[in-house]
């Protein structure tokens, strides 16, 4: 109980400070393994892996992901610390369940930025055309309105959420677990440790709906374009291997990601604690 209250303590008087350590660590994470995010979005793309660039320009669509990545990311965190800050005096049994409603609200919330960036990034890295950035938004415009730069948002929302649900309750058991069989705090390098390898298993789990995603976000048309019907064509024409297609990128991006994600996040906790004490 003293250490769920302390956490919470810190969050109520810092999330703006969470806010921006998001961003920063979303956008370091973005841009650091953007190639291997190309090389995922590629091997997914219903174009095929060559005809979509192959390993030619794997920093095609970069420009959206530094503009989207910070408020993408800082939106995330600042939601899910503010609505776990709706609930400062719960049990140790129901902190997590508080967890998991944070972060899928926190997930659909930054959905509203990360899909319409999502869409011309991902246009842009598997493009068969070489189609330009501005080129990218004028037809999605063009062709369904505002609407086109939410084409696929709820499928987003699909994944991002059992996302969530699979590896907060798992870095949270990873880092009790590690705690008691150590017999000692868990350091920042430990922590990140936990978040890549509850990350790794939440992206293997959540391939199938990722490769789903992009091929309804890179489609130019939105006809026949719903989730059902696309999962069923992915399978029907490539079998297993077409849902799983990209899984190694997906699954070591999000590993490494996790890493430098919740390693940034808990340093700046530690260093809001610690801050906090001193003013104390």
């Amino acid at each position: 109980m003293e250490t769920h209250y302390r956490l919470l303590a810190i969050d109520r008087i810092s999330d703006r400070s969470f806010y921006k350590a998001g961003a920063v660590a979303g956008t370091v994470v973005d841009i650091a393994l953007f190639p291997l995010d190309t090389l995922k979005t590629r091997l997914q793309s219903q174009y095929g892996f060559i005809q979509s660039g192959g390993f030619r320009g794997i920093y095609k669509g970069l420009t959206p992901t530094i503009i989207g990545a910070p408020f993408t990311a800082g939106l995330f965190f600042g939601t899910y610390d503010g609505f776990k800050n709706l609930f400062p005096y719960v049990s140790n049994n129901t902190a997590p369940l508080v967890h998991i409603c944070a972060g899928i609200v926190g997930e659909v919330v930054c959905c509203t930025t990360k899909v319409p960036i999502e869409i011309v990034k991902q246009r842009r890295q598997a493009s068969p055309n070489q189609e330009s950035i501005l080129k990218i938004i004028r037809t999605a415009y063009a062709n369904e309105g505002v609407f086109g730069f939410y084409r696929g948002f709820w499928t987003t929302v699909m994944r991002d959420v059992p996302f969530s649900m699979l590896q907060l309750p798992i870095w949270e058991f990873l880092k009790k677990e590690y705690k008691i069989f150590t017999g000692k705090p868990l350091s920042t390098l430990e922590v990140a440790l936990c978040g890549s390898i509850s990350g790794g298993i939440a992206a293997a789990l959540t391939t199938p709906i990722d490769v789903t995603k992009t091929q309804i976000m890179l489609a130019n048309s939105a006809v026949d374009q719903k989730f059902s019907i696309v999962f069923k064509n992915i399978y029907k024409t490539k079998g297993l291997n077409g849902l799983f297609a990209g899984f190694l990128p997906r699954v070591v991006f999000i590993m490494i990601g996790g890493a430098l994600f919740f390693g940034v996040y808990e340093k700046t906790c530690r260093e809001i604690e610690d801050k906090h004490k001193s003013i104390i």
